[in-house]
C-alpha cells in the first residue's frame, strides 16, 4: 500500500502553493518520496523528526527554506499541517505551537 499525503486545509495547500518556485519544486517532490516509500525511508535530510509524533519536511534551494509539519495517522497517511519559509536559524515558536495544536486535533478525528 502506497502513503497518502494530505493537507490539514486547503488553506495550509494554498499557502504552500505560494511559495517561491524552487522550494516548491523541492517540496513536491519530496512529496512524491513519501508517497512512493514513506517517511521513514527518506529520513534527513528531506524529513527530520521534531519530537512526539511531529516530523517536518524540509524543502531547501538557493530561493531559501521551506518547512512544513506534519504528523502520520493510522492507514499511512502523511498529513501536512502548516507550512513556512524560514527566515531564521530556529524555527518560530509560534509555528511549532501552531503544529502541535492541529496535530492533537487531526489525532483526537482518528
Amino acid at each position: 500500500m502506497r502513503w497518502k499525503v494530505d493537507f490539514y486545509s486547503t488553506q495550509v495547500e494554498n499557502h504552500i502553493q505560494k511559495w517561491p518556485v524552487r522550494i516548491k519544486a523541492k517540496f513536491v517532490r519530496i512529496i512524491e518520496l513519501i508517497e512512493k516509500h514513506g517517511p521513514d525511508e527518506i529520513g534527513m535530510p528531506h524529513i527530520k523528526p521534531l519530537g512526539r509524533g511531529l516530523f517536518e519536511i524540509r524543502a531547501k534551494s538557493d530561493e531559501g527554506l521551506g518547512r512544513a509539519p506534519f504528523c502520520m495517522i493510522k492507514g499511512k497517511i502523511v498529513i501536512v499541517l502548516s507550512g513556512f519559509i524560514k527566515k531564521t536559524q530556529k524555527t518560530p515558536l509560534g509555528e511549532m505551537e501552531l503544529a502541535r495544536k492541529r496535530m492533537k486535533e487531526v489525532k483526537n478525528d482518528e
